[in-house]
């Protein structure tokens, strides 16, 4: 019989993916079971959208551009100018949800063997995606005692080594919820400048901010015009999960193209 990849046998699974049969198990016996595994908001998908779908044309679902379509970009250009953004439809590629994003990042900006900075806890997938694009996380601990903010700058310096390419938040941060102040990333975005490294944030959390730091996009910062790359996805937002519609942003047209 015909043996799958090493890749497939070592793939680190999603901790959630364990517990979903205990839950199940718990559900068969009649006990109640709150689920905090999975992002899915408790809102309504906006009905307009809902209604645009059932009205769309379907005679011939034929290729879309590689990069989305322009009428789409174009507004999520307009979309970011909500947040002080001026972006151009050139620096957008849609993709299949926030996830292909993210592997799509990983695949394009770093070589096998490279390492990757990121801030725990994180999005449990980071590791698989990350393995399979055969890249290195480095992990460094928020702690709870800090209210999860991001640690000293020295921790993250400390971390770099030659073999280092970027540094990967989440920003507001999945699961912690913790909303990073400008004052962090501006300290942050000086160590990514200083390492010539990517600084990829994943921000499809930006409108659930619930302290008292503003929500500041990576690509706020005009002296990381190069290196910041950001993840989006109309998942959260819009309570839209299932449409699997997300973005790569960057004014980095190398990473682009």
């Amino acid at each position: 019989m015909p043996s799958v990849s090493h890749r497939s046998h070592t793939v680190p699974l999603s901790p959630f993916r364990k517990l979903i049969p205990v839950a199940d198990a718990a559900k068969t016996a009649g006990r109640k079971v709150y689920h905090l595994n999975i992002g899915q908001p408790d809102i309504l998908t906006p009905p307009a959208a809902i209604q645009k779908l059932r009205e769309a044309p379907l005679d011939i679902l034929a290729y879309s551009p590689a990069e989305g379509h322009i009428s789409y970009r174009k507004a999520l250009v307009e979309y970011y100018r909500r947040y002080e953004l001026e972006l151009r439809p050139e620096n957008i590629i849609v993709t299949t949800g926030g996830s292909e994003a993210i592997l799509l990042f990983m695949l394009a900006c770093l070589d096998p063997g490279d390492e990757i900075i990121v801030p725990e806890p994180f999005y449990a997938n980071y590791n698989g995606y990350a393995h399979i694009a055969d890249i290195r996380v480095i992990p460094i601990t928020c702690r709870i005692e800090d209210g999860f903010s991001l640690p000293p700058m020295e921790t993250f310096a400390d971390k770099i080594t030659p073999r280092t390419k970027a540094i990967f938040i989440t920003n507001p941060n999945n699961p912690t919820g913790a909303c990073y102040s400008p004052e962090a990333l501006q300290r942050l975005a000086e160590i990514v400048k200083t390492h010539d490294l990517f600084l990829c944030v994943d921000e499809v959390y930006r409108e659930f901010c619930y302290d008292d730091n503003p929500f500041k996009s990576a690509l706020a910062f005009p002296e990381l015009h190069e290196h910041a790359v950001v993840i989006d996805s109309v998942s959260k937002r819009y309570s839209a999960c299932g449409a699997r519609v997300g973005a790569m942003v960057t004014r980095n047209e190398e990473v682009i193209t």
